[in-house]
Order: C-alpha cells, then structure tokens, then sequence
C-alpha cells in the first residue's frame, strides 16, 4: 500500500514538472496563466516575466501578448483598436498602429511602425513594412508592402553595391491590391498609391513611384522605379512603364504595352514603344498587309 502510494506522488509530481516546462516554454505564459491582455500602447497583460530574451532588433519576446478577439500575437507597444480581429498566426511588430474593426488575416505579419486605417482587410500571408494603409483598403493574400526596392550601383573596383532604401510607401483609402502583388518603398521619395486606385494580382510597383487617384492596373503589370502616373489611368493587362517616366491623368494603355517616354497627352495608347492607339492599329494593320503579300 505505502508503495502504492509513494508512485502516485512520483507519478503527480513528474505531470506538474511536464506542466511547468510547457509554461515555461509558452510565450503567452510565465509560471502563470494570461487572462487579460494590452490593447494600446502603454498597456500589458497580467503577469511579469523574467525572460529577458531578444532578437536581433532588440525586441523581448515575452513583450508579446495574445490578442483576444482572434487569437494573434502582438507586441504591447502596439495600438490597436479594440474592434480588430487578429487571426491566429498574424503578428503585429512594435509600434504600430491598427485602426477599428480592421480584420488580419492568418499568416500575416505586421512590421514595426506600421499603421492601419479603419475598416481595412488584409489576407492571409500579408507582408507589411515601413507603409501606412489608409482606411476601407482590400489587401489580398500573399501582398507584400514596404520591402526594398531594387536598387544598386557600380563602385569604382566594379563591385556591385546596394542604394539605400530608407522611405516608405504610403497607400490611399479605398485602395484594393491583387493577390501577390509587390509595391517597394521609396529611396529618395515615398512610394505613394493614391485613393480608390485598383490593382489586380501579381503587379511590381517599384521604388519611388507615384500612381494617382482612382488608377486601374492589371494583372502583370510592371511599373519601374520614380515612374509618376496621373489620376484615372487604366494599365491593361501586362504592360511595362520603364523607370522615370510620366504618364498624364487620363491615359488608358493597351494590354502587353510598353512605355518608354513621357505620356503628356490623355487619350489611348498601345504597342512597343506605346504610340497613340490609332497609330499603333495602322502600324498592326500595315504589318498584317506586309506579311499578307510575302506568303505566296
């Protein structure tokens, strides 16, 4: 009997080691059960911890906390509205801010100094950086915001170097990004996408450009870096703007176009280079009839 009973306290004192280890190793615990958590800057959930812990940034990771409307993870210098909804596996970075009833998906990440606009939804596997999202914005999965943007110079031994990328791109209200699409932040001005501007799947915005309000771009579409686009211009599907050019408000461009120069005047355009689109039908047209003759 005594034996008997000496086991189930061995037995009951290895659970509680197991239950201890388990909390200690938790993020959301230290020894104790979270039961409240932050909702601004300033403010924590329950309980201290000892763990000390950083990454390379500086940050502690016991300065994460558990969001309670979703179960995401946020840092508490954080300020989020009490309204949002953070699905479990998001995570929001030091210092940023997330306005009312914005909605983050799964797998999205939320870089430090971000900040949300009310009634914003971002996707699943969402990537935020150094940008701020105006308010009713649609972020589709897979979007990436805020990273570096490409570019480079030759030092005098040839060597290639990086150019500091140090701004920040800076999106409208009611603006809706595609599914994969990548827009970089600014070099030597903000990236800016402005209000009401739609953008379809898979579009490279460069470093330093500036798209106008209420702009439509395709899928595909390519826009190189410190290009500025006007207000109400519509790229079809796959077309290519090189770095440094201007395109005029009221500019519509046929699908798989490039533009090489300035755009100064409204109107349509199409073809390589994008010429009006009267033009390029009479050199399609020509083209057609030249090879027309050549078949015998």
């Amino acid at each position: 009997m005594a034996l008997t009973v000496k086991k189930l306290a061995m037995s009951h004192l290895v659970s509680l080691n197991k239950m201890d280890c388990i909390r200690a190793l938790s993020p959301w615990t230290n020894g104790t059960i979270r039961c409240s958590f932050s909702v601004g800057a300033g403010q924590t959930g329950s309980g201290d911890s000892s763990d000390t812990s950083e990454d390379g940034a500086g940050v502690r990771y016991q300065e994460f906390q558990r969001w309670h409307n979703g179960g995401g993870t946020f840092h508490k210098s954080a300020c989020i509205d009490p309204t949002a909804l953070i699905e479990m596996g998001a995570i929001v970075h030091p210092k940023s801010v997330v306005g009312a009833y914005v909605h983050i998906g799964s797998g999205t990440v939320i870089g430090p100094s971000v900040t949300i606009g009310q009634l914003t939804k971002i996707g699943y596997n969402v990537v935020l950086t150094n940008c701020t999202v105006g308010d009713s914005c649609v972020i589709h999965n897979g979007v990436c915001i805020g990273q570096d943007g490409f570019g480079f110079f030759v030092d005098e031994n040839g060597n290639m170097l990086k150019k500091p990328q140090m701004l920040n791109a800076r999106i409208g209200n009611n603006v809706e990004i595609g599914a994969n699409t990548c827009i970089d932040r600014g070099s030597w001005r903000d990236t800016v996408i402005g209000d009401h501007s739609k953008i379809d799947n898979l579009v490279q915005i460069g470093h330093n450009v500036v798209i106008g309000r209420s702009c439509m771009l395709c899928g595909q579409v390519g826009i190189a870096g410190s290009v500025t686009i006007g207000d109400y211009v519509t790229l079809g599907g796959r077309v290519a703007v090189r770095d440094h050019v201007s395109i005029v408000s009221k500019v519509r461009l046929a699908a798989i176009s490039c533009v090489t120069k300035d755009i100064k005047e409204p109107g349509d355009y199409g073809g390589f280079p994008a010429v009006p689109i009267r033009e390029w039908r009479r050199q399609v047209a020509t083209q057609f009839q030249t090879s027309k003759k050549r078949v015998p």
